[in-house]
């Protein structure tokens, strides 16, 4: 059926088609395809930098932030090692913000639960963590939003606020399933890399290199390594006066709303 709204889009697609005409006739062709590039470019770098925010706001750390507090991090648990990250951040009375996978929680519930009950945050980081997230439409992103906050709020017994995509890639569709979930992103300013690199003394050097006030850290308690470079890193802090607090203390956001139940 031919609509008003099916003509004004025909109309406008063909307007588009004669500007990219006049516009490859206007210039040479390798300009057109330089132009093009670029555009593509910037989106990709937009996309892959979180801190950029190109496509969602993400809170990577608090700049006005003018005494010696960082956040800590960590990203794809729960897993055996987060039992390993718990004991060390007892050890040095440290809370941090864990970045649960759904699937993840399904297999440990019970490190889940333990994270929560020695005082530390829980946030979303997807259900399946998939190579191909990016690539999901906005409804299966909600879905995988929705299905994860529900795992985590059986423990927390509160509505899960804080969200950090996979990779921190952000997508329009990205954009549009927050709008629904109302979730807030949050990035990191000083990245580990420890999710592909084992060398120890290289990850301590790049994250001890990238420490200032009001900054956030990023790790996975997913690996023996991270363990080990850890507890280095807490005691470099504490030989540097730095406090560890919580993501919800340095950025001034709530990690949970509503009350369940």
């Amino acid at each position: 059926m031919i609509t008003h709204k099916n003509i004004s889009v025909f109309f406008i697609f063909l307007l588009l088609v004669l500007f990219l005409l006049n516009l490859y006739t206007a210039i040479n062709f390798w300009w057109f395809v330089l132009i093009v590039l670029i555009w593509l470019g910037i989106n990709a770098f937009g996309s892959a930098r979180i801190s950029s925010n190109y496509h969602v706001k993400a809170f990577c750390d608090n700049p006005s932030e003018t005494e010696k507090k960082i956040a800590l991090t960590f990203d794809d648990g729960p897993s055996e090692f987060t039992l390993e990250v718990l004991e060390l951040l007892k050890k040095y009375n440290t809370k941090a913000t864990f970045f649960c996978i759904g699937k993840n929680i399904e297999a440990h519930p019970e490190i889940l639960k333990q994270v929560i009950a020695e005082g530390h945050l829980v946030g979303n980081h997807s259900y399946s963590h998939s190579k191909f997230f990016d690539f999901y439409h906005e409804d299966k992103i909600t879905d995988e939003l929705r299905k994860t906050d529900k795992l985590l709020e059986k423990f927390t017994s509160k509505k899960i606020n804080f969200f950090r995509p996979p990779y921190g890639v952000t997508t329009p569709s990205i954009r549009r399933a927050l709008k629904v979930t109302g979730h807030k992103v949050i990035g990191w300013n000083i990245r580990s890399l420890d999710g592909g690199i084992k060398n120890q003394d290289l990850i301590l050097s790049r994250i001890k290199k990238r420490v200032s006030p009001g900054g956030i850290v990023l790790l996975h308690d997913t690996a023996p390594h991270t363990v080990l470079v850890l507890e280095q890193f807490l005691q470099f802090l504490q030989q540097n006066n730095y406090e560890v607090v919580s993501v919800e203390e340095l950025l001034n956001l709530n990690a949970y709303e509503i009350e369940r139940g």
